[in-house]
């Protein structure tokens, strides 16, 4: 039989009151202190068959590794998902950018072309460039493929028949850029890793370096851009 240890009640009232002692069939001394139990590192290991709610004891012996294995398996989980993500885009674009070069009609390698500048949007969201994802979706998707599309329609109704692409050089472009691939992953190959240093400039640090200190070269470039469709739209006015 194990022997208690003796516990006052938890609200104190200004008075000592002694709980009665469990004691076997021989009493001890009243001044004697109370025997314990077994410390708890003695204490042979708990099996851990809890459920998902259930927290293992801390004296619990196999339980602790197995959940370290849990956690480092939901690394590998998370890692795994990354890559998968990763892999699908790329797919996505290296598909987008054949149908491109391939599709013999023009407005649809247009088209195939705003697939592939979507694609390189999520690689910018995969890398935690939020920004240049968005400009991405906007200034490219957005802005250079309407573009496109317009200058397309305004050729087609002037000529007066479907513009059609012609992949003459398409031998020698498939071997160039087989050339610039095999190139750019030697290069990278050979790049040393990132050093370790301060954590990169996020959204505003950059808008702030763009109304700042760049802020000449920002509106140089919005002044070319509408005198690039000034004279888009003069190109395309009718004849009197």
């Amino acid at each position: 039989m194990r022997i208690l240890r003796a516990v006052r009640p938890g609200v104190p009232d200004r008075r000592h009151r002694d709980a009665p002692d469990i004691r076997p069939g021989r009493r001890r001394p009243p001044g004697a202190p109370a025997r314990q139990g077994p410390s708890p590192r003695s204490r042979p290991p708990v099996p851990t068959v809890l459920g998902h709610r259930d927290r293992a004891p801390r004296h619990a012996g196999p339980g602790t590794p197995r959940r370290r294995q849990d956690r480092s398996g939901q690394g590998r989980h998370r890692v795994s998902r990354e890559a998968l993500g990763l892999g699908a885009v790329a797919v996505a674009l290296l598909g987008s950018s054949l149908g491109v070069v391939l599709a013999r009609n023009l407005l649809h390698s247009v088209l195939w072309l705003a697939a592939a500048l979507v694609a390189t949007a999520g690689l910018f969201l995969l890398l935690q460039a939020e920004f240049l994802a968005a400009v991405q979706v906007l200034l490219y998707t957005g802005g250079v493929v309407t573009i496109v599309v317009f200058a397309i329609m305004l050729t087609e109704r002037l000529a007066g028949q479907t513009v059609r692409q012609m992949n003459r050089g398409l031998v020698a472009g498939a071997l160039a850029a087989a050339a610039v691939f095999v190139a750019v992953v030697l290069a990278v190959a050979r790049m040393p890793g990132p050093p370790g240093g301060p954590a990169p400039a996020g959204t505003a640090a950059l808008g702030r370096a763009l109304l700042t200190t760049w802020v000449l070269p920002f509106e140089v470039l919005g002044a070319l851009l509408v005198a690039a469709l000034l004279g888009a739209l003069y190109l395309a006015r009718e004849d009197p």
